[in-house]
Parts: C-alpha cells; structure tokens; sequence
C-alpha cells in the first residue's frame, strides 16, 4: 500500500510509493561522463587557467597559483554573482531589481582528475571541509552577505560542468526563499514544542534506528521520514549548532568521516550516482542560533521530477527510506569486511 508522509519541518508531503519498492540494482546510472583530463582547467600544472588562488593548502614551500597544492579555492571563471556594485534595490511598478552581487567560488577538492570525496582519505576530506570552513567565515566579513550556500554538483545529470572534483560556494545579498522557508518552520515549530525540530528528530531517529545509517561521536546520517528521493540521506550534528561557521576543528574531522563514509557507501550500493549536495545553514545574520539546526542533505539524481512533481509540490520516492538505510548499512558493512581503506591516488595533505 503506498503511503503518503509529511515532513514536519517544511510541511511538504511524500508519496512513498512502496508498490513500485526498488533496490539499489534496480538504478543504472548514466555512465560518467570524464572530461579529458589533458584539458581539465583544475588539474595541477594548468594554475594559470583559473582565476587566481584566493585559499590553498599547499605543501610547505610551494608557491601559490601553481603546482603543490592539495585543496585549492578559486573564484567562479563564469560566475552567476560578482562583488562589484551594490545591494540598493529599486523599483519599476511591481517589479524590484539590485546589481547581482556576490562572491562565486570554487572549492577544487583535489589534484586526481578521477576520484571524488566518497574515494578520497578521510583527512583528504577532512581538509576539504577546512576549505569550505575558511572560506565560509571569510565572507562573513563583507556585510552586504547575508547568506552563503555551499553546494556539489556531482556528475553531470546533476548539472557539474566538469568532472574533475570541485564544490561551489556562493554568497548572497539576500537570504534564499527555501532557506527563509525553512527558518521560519524551524521557528514555528520551537514556538509550539519549545525544542529544535531538528533536535527532535535526531532524538526520535535514534531511538528507533529504522533510519539511520551511520554515527560516530558528533554526527549522524539518516534516511528523512519523508524522503523525496531514493537514497537521499541528510548529515546532522548531534550538538546544537545553528551555523555551518560555528564547527569546531574536532567537530570538522567528524563531520568529513561521516561525510566520507555515506559518500563511500552510496558509490558502492548505488554504482557512483550523480548526486548534489547542500549545506543548510542559518543565516549571516544569526537570529535563529535557539531554533533552527545546519545540516547537510544529500540528493541521489535516480529519478526524474516531471508533471506530477511540478505541479502538486508532491515528490514520488520509489524506495522507502528504512530499506535505503539498511542498504546503505550493508554495504558499508561489507567494504569494512572485504576491501581495504580508500586511498588517494595522487596526493594528499
């Protein structure tokens, strides 16, 4: 029988439709498309192809905007935002309108034109988050940003225009109608129960266990109640944190093994799924630090959104999130039993 749930943060509903249940073979993922690495932009030894370095962590003595780098932040060559000009709207009738600023970066995760983050060493990732963490707080500093949104686009039926690993962060004078959304749900929901809602559900996710996948000491990966997309698996710190920016350096090394291993474990179970991922964050302006909670959500891209999904706000999910987690359990269980660690194939810092 299908069932129809509802998420109790954005109050969206779900068809789980559990007549259609898949398994994980039941997806086939578009072949990877692979850039030629002989003309990749980000692969080492081509530097002087991206704009300049804005953050790096290098080896000790490398030069900047060169090779020796491990994680390297650069700004967007064709960005959707740029800093110059000014956050004063104005009007035409109904119309409004303001220059588009921002900042457009990308994170550009590694030297191996052929890994991604679920492959890499956990202090590969580790780094990486060190990245997005320095760069997130520096634009804290500009305060005509009231919203930073750090995503990945991984393969590209997920819209990544290139291969080579690489996330984006992007820096926004105005905070985002999905995240406004969400802050304001997060707000009623505290009004009316005097808890986080996101508090409440790694509480009540816990104590079931039907859809958790992994935890470790600061964090947890489950599968949401009302799930929109097969495997579509959310990262949650355990202690209250209403800012990405607010991570500490041990709270950072958790959030990139955790991060690792659900990557890992979706590149196995699911064959390397294009995927996108998003950090939920409050935003710059912190009015929200007793009632909402960042976390990060990662988007399998198995299925397709079409007339149905675009016209009700419905989402159909063809895999009921308590079996996705088992999946996914299993097979981590099984790479920890039957394959060695992963490891970089290039470098590592």
């Amino acid at each position: 029988m299908p069932e129809l749930r509802t998420d109790p943060i954005s109050g969206r509903w779900v068809i789980i439709a559990t007549e259609r249940a898949a398994r994980p073979t039941d997806f086939s993922s578009p072949p990877a498309h692979v850039d030629d690495p002989q003309q990749c932009p980000f692969c080492p030894g081509r530097e002087d192809r991206t704009p300049p370095e804005i953050f790096a962590i290098r080896e000790p003595g490398s030069a900047p905007n060169g090779p020796g780098w491990h994680v390297r932040v650069v700004s967007n060559k064709y960005p959707a935002l740029r800093i110059e000009g000014t956050t004063a709207p104005s009007n035409v009738g109904i119309y409004t309108r303001t220059d588009g600023v921002g900042a457009h970066e990308v994170i550009i995760e590694a030297t191996d034109h052929h890994t991604h983050l679920g492959l890499l060493p956990v202090h590969h990732v580790g780094a990486v988050v060190s990245a997005y963490l320095q760069r997130y707080r520096d634009l804290d500093g500009d305060e005509r940003f009231q919203y930073a949104l750090l995503f990945r686009n991984h393969g590209r039926t997920a819209g990544a225009s290139l291969s080579h690993p690489h996330s984006q962060l992007i820096a926004l004078p105005v905070i985002p109608k999905r995240a406004a959304e969400e802050l304001q749900a997060a707000q009623y929901y505290f009004g009316r129960n005097g808890i986080c809602v996101f508090c409440a559900l790694i509480q009540q996710e816990r104590a079931s266990g039907e859809r958790v996948v992994f935890e470790n000491e600061r964090f947890i990966a489950v599968q949401p109640y009302a799930a929109r997309f097969p495997f579509e698996t959310w990262l949650l710190p355990k202690e209250h944190k209403a800012s990405f920016g607010e991570l500490t350096e041990p709270e950072a090394m958790s959030f990139a093994e955790m991060l690792q291993k659900t990557l890992h474990a979706l590149h196995t179970c699911i064959d390397n799924p294009p995927y996108n991922y998003i950090v939920h964050t409050a935003p710059y302006v912190d009015h929200a630090r007793h009632f909402y909670h960042w976390h990060l959500e990662i988007m399998p891209r198995l299925t397709q959104v079409a007339g149905f999904e675009w016209g009700s706000g419905f989402f159909i999910n063809p895999v009921v999130p308590e079996d996705a987690a088992r999946f996914l359990r299993d097979a981590a269980s099984k790479l920890t039993s039957e394959t060695p660690a992963p490891v970089e194939t290039r470098s590592g810092p």
